[in-house]
């Protein structure tokens, strides 16, 4: 299949894929989507094609208003209405009651279905134009890095899927926020863009992520990101305690310059590694892994060694990343 790549000026083009039951990728303010039709079961199996994605791991559906709701969710739960009145658009995901009309490739089989209303305005033209709310999960190969750049994406899916927008790189780098509103309280299904403090403002009784590790998660799940290996790079992800680094180098045996580095310190002596990125805080480390790690395999790297960081704020979201990295 050849790739077709448009600029960001030609979003007609591109939404004319969507409505011929084709596949392209786009920038949100999270990370880069792979968009389908929603409503059309044969072009949401071809995400889960161009992917190499398992058939049992839900997809989220994006939407460019709250109206396209009625087009997937059977109802709205209280609850959800004053989640999405506060953070929508924006990078929170709610589960909710499906429509029978969504397919249930879409669902993994689920009566449940996760939406967002990305803010990103490529996102919401693209969905607008379209006419239809958009399946799309991160466009890469499935278990790799999600792809913060449209380079990425082209290396992972180019002649895989019919178009990419090249749009700029994404603000948050990680991926959103995922609220089940259909129980009571309400919980976090997987740690995101939107932290656990800002969600409890809205709702006090909110349930926490749960940090268990991916084979804890053999049963149907409602959210992606939950049940499989993910955003792992090719070169091996150690994470370390601040304040630990040269005891764990010692297990990186073979020459230093093939051990690459993340964190928001700098390293003693940043010339023995490969590369260094010292990021200026917790956010930007966020905004910056997932690039970090494929650029590591880029330059052939062996190991990426990542700092912890304290899990408060946007540090949840990025430690489940970086244990399902280092898995």
């Amino acid at each position: 299949m050849k790739t077709t790549y448009f600029s960001a000026l030609e979003l007609v083009a591109a939404a004319e894929l969507i409505k011929h039951g084709e596949l392209a990728a786009f920038p949100t303010e999270t990370v880069y989507g792979l968009g389908a039709d929603a409503l059309n079961a044969i072009a949401v199996q071809k995400i889960f094609e161009a992917k190499g994605r398992p058939a049992d791991n839900p997809l989220i559906v994006h939407v460019a208003d709250v109206s396209q709701l009625a087009l997937v969710a059977r109802s709205i739960p209280v609850i959800a209405e004053k989640l999405m009145a506060r953070f929508w658009p924006g990078p929170l995901t709610v589960v909710l009651p499906k429509r029978q009309e969504v397919s249930s490739f879409v669902t993994a089989g689920l009566d449940t279905v996760a939406v967002r209303f990305p803010s990103h305005p490529i996102a919401i033209e693209l969905i607008r134009l379209a006419g239809t709310p958009l399946a799309a999960p991160s466009a890469n190969r499935s278990g790799s890095p999600s792809a913060t750049t449209w380079q990425a994406v082209a290396d992972d899916l180019d002649g895989r899927i019919a178009g990419i927008i090249k749009g700029e790189p994404t603000s948050f780098g990680l991926e959103s926020t995922v609220v089940d509103a259909t129980c009571d309280p309400p919980r976090v299904l997987r740690p995101g863009g939107v932290t656990f403090e800002e969600l409890k403002e809205v709702c006090d009784a909110i349930q926490p992520f749960s940090s268990g590790l991916f084979d804890q998660h053999t049963e149907g799940v409602n959210s992606p990101g939950l049940k499989y290996k993910h955003y792992q790079p090719r070169a091996k992800v150690v994470v370390f305690a601040a304040g630990s680094l040269e005891s764990e180098l010692q297990r990186a045996f073979d020459r230093l310059n093939q051990v690459h580095y993340i964190g928001v310190n700098l390293p003693a002596n940043p010339l023995r590694f490969g590369s260094v990125m010292a990021c200026c805080d917790v956010d930007e480390y966020a905004t910056k892994l997932f690039d970090t790690f494929r650029k590591a395999d880029t330059a052939g790297a062996k190991w990426v060694y990542c700092e912890a960081v304290a899990e408060v704020g946007i540090g949840v979201a990025l430690m489940d990343r970086l244990r399902r990295a280092s898995q």
